[in-house]
């Protein structure tokens, strides 16, 4: 069925207007000031209502195969439409690691038959896979890219052998995507701090060094072969030195990531959340927050994701040492940066712009991304006057809670598209629709 959405507050490529929004077959048909149409069409009265492009996340751990009683494709992306994530891209540290061909396409599969949200998977490297990951450069246009884990992390990926680590980089003609912690300086920090038993030791074990350390030899890396890099979840003030907002996103080979724990959150919250909060890289001091908001708003940092990260509550309770680092996000992250529009910290057309905009151009995603004619039609309609409360009985995660949990954001999601389709609506996710596999456009 087509549908008009009429008199929407259109929030698009740094503009506001208010217009109505046709979408038939799949599509954005029409974007007019009035839209008349004879035929049947489903109308939703958007007036006073603000149409975003839908959320971008590239970067989720959906722990599908191997690890479903945290979390699996079906549950979380039901939790994502209902936040305004449109598409995800899947991070490859599922049981077992996403390390063939094979491997890599049966996630598609699951996705196909499971997934309300539009859907790719990233690649994964070990030591010894060189050669099957670049068999990934066939599908270049089919993948969402590369992921090196320069750092363990949950899955034990860590690939910390400097002839594979070349041999990727020079190989690949996709992107690669990097989480960036120097195992050394881990290593070390554990030596020096053999007494830490709670979540405030995190960023002194996981410390700025180690972010740097690491995100230093990845550019290095990148340069010396052209490689071109996306460094995830930036967490220091440091690092930052390390990017530069002078030329267009569009013509940049390396690019970066911030996610919105690191912007939410500070060290001064472990002893309020413990391990609800932990996970890697750290959350660290408060002058970190403050460095990469002003690296945001400047565009020395390029997306706004979530690396939702689910784990159970039993598995949150155990002693520091033994608790899985990551936290669930997806559902939550466009309300919580509604919240700091609400506050004037950012403006809604650079959310906008750092959470649709910024994904498709980094990942060179083929029609999305935006609110244009002939696109396809992931949009999301956001009421910000209408108050949402994070409760246990409206969070959609498969792991049930949220380190928001009780926290009143000051905007509501109504509705949710995608491909045209209604996914969300109301608080209720209509199953029937299903998303597709993302398209890329590399050369």
């Amino acid at each position: 069925m087509s549908i008009l959405i009429k008199q929407a507050t259109v929030v698009n490529e740094g503009k506001q207007i208010v217009a109505d929004v046709l979408l038939r077959d799949n599509r954005i048909e029409k974007i007019a000031p009035q839209i008349n149409v004879a035929e049947n069409v489903r109308e939703i009265d958007a007036q006073g209502l603000y149409l975003l492009p839908g959320v971008i996340d590239d970067q989720v751990h959906f722990r599908e195969p191997g690890l479903t009683h945290k979390a699996n494709i079906h549950s979380e992306a039901r939790a994502a439409v209902a936040g305004g994530v449109t598409s995800f891209m899947e991070m490859p540290n599922t049981n077992p690691p996403t390390l063939s061909q094979e491997l890599l396409e049966e996630k598609y599969a699951i996705a196909a038959q499971s997934s309300v949200a539009n859907y790719s998977f990233f690649m994964g490297v070990s030591n010894d896979n060189v050669e099957e990951v670049l068999k990934t450069n066939k599908k270049k246009n089919e993948v969402a890219g590369i992921k090196i884990f320069m750092g363990s992390s949950t899955g034990n990926m860590l690939v910390d052998n400097y002839v594979a680590l070349n041999k990727i980089f020079a190989g690949a003609e996709m992107l690669i995507a990097t989480h960036c912690e120097d195992e050394r300086v881990v290593a070390a920090n554990k030596l020096k701090y053999p007494n830490a038993d709670n979540a405030s030791s995190h960023p002194l074990i996981r410390n700025v060094a180690a972010c740097f350390e690491s995100s230093f030899s990845a550019i290095q890396l990148a340069k010396q072969n052209d490689t071109r890099l996306h460094i995830l979840h930036i967490s220091t003030a440091k690092e930052l030195q390390l990017f530069s907002n002078m030329m267009p996103l569009g013509e940049k080979r390396i690019t970066n990531e911030v996610c919105v724990h690191h912007l939410h959150f500070t060290a001064d919250d472990y002893a309020r959340l413990g391990n609800q909060i932990k996970c890697n890289p750290a959350i660290k001091a408060p002058e970190n927050k403050t460095a990469l908001w002003e690296a945001l708003l400047d565009d020395r940092l390029d997306i706004i994701a979530t690396d939702h990260a689910p784990h159970t509550w039993e598995e949150k309770q155990l002693a520091y040492t033994q608790a899985p680092a990551g936290l669930p996000l997806v559902q939550h992250s466009l309300l919580l940066m509604m919240h700091y529009v609400q506050q004037g910290k950012i403006s809604i057309e650079k959310v906008v712009e750092k959470m649709a905009h910024a994904p498709t151009v980094c990942f060179q995603m083929k029609e999305r991304g935006y609110i244009r004619e002939g696109y396809f039609a992931d949009l999301v309609l956001v009421d910000l006057k209408k108050e949402y409360t994070i409760t246990k009985e409206n969070i959609l995660y498969r792991c049930g809670w949220s380190p928001m949990e009780g926290m009143t954001l000051p905007a509501s999601i109504t509705h949710t598209f995608v491909n045209g389709n209604v996914v969300y609506e109301n608080g209720i996710v209509i199953e029937s629709n299903k998303g597709m596999r993302l398209a890329f456009e590399r050369g």
